[in-house]
């Protein structure tokens, strides 16, 4: 089934012609943000539709998104919290920072709060290195990046969330 030609046909073809004859599997993010837009992750069906637009494999479709940590597979949180973990920030203490967001939660990286607000993930490179901890936010269609975090600014940041989510804003 055609979900997205049904769905986005204006759409998709003015992505298509941002792109030369010949070179149309450069649209290949742009088909995943539109894909992920609605529901959060991309799904099976989604890639499939999306590899016969562009005239390239599912595995192709599936190893970009798979590779950014903006891109997602599953279902998750309103909200995904990715957490930076890689050499440079581990040193400044974000492994330890990762686990308290996950304690104060409840839930371990790679999982979602019972409520279903929020995804906590662990990422490679957010480019802040020197200000980590480091965060980014993403859900309700933006990105937010935090630096310099704290636990406690963490909490903070949670909460505020949570009572977002609970008001059902910005939906």
């Amino acid at each position: 089934m055609k979900l997205l030609t049904a769905k986005y046909p204006q759409e998709i073809r003015r992505i298509l012609d941002k792109y030369p004859d010949g070179e149309k599997q450069s649209a290949l993010m742009p088909l995943l943000y539109l894909a992920q837009r609605e529901s959060g992750h991309i799904s099976r069906e989604a890639m499939e539709e999306i590899a016969s637009i562009l005239d390239i494999s599912v595995t192709d479709v599936s190893s970009v998104a798979g590779f950014y940590s903006l891109f997602h597979e599953e279902a998750g949180g309103r909200y995904r919290i990715q957490v930076c973990t890689d050499l440079p920030c581990a040193l400044r203490g974000s492994e330890q920072f990762l686990h308290g967001i996950c304690d104060y939660l409840g839930i371990n990286s790679g999982e979602t709060s019972s409520d279903g607000i929020f995804t906590v993930e662990e990422v490679k490179c957010l480019a802040s290195c020197h200000h980590a901890p480091v965060l980014q936010v993403q859900g309700d269609g933006d990105i937010s990046y935090h630096m310099d975090m704290t636990l406690e600014t963490a909490q903070k940041l949670v909460d505020s969330l949570r009572v977002e989510a609970q008001k059902g804003g910005k939906e």
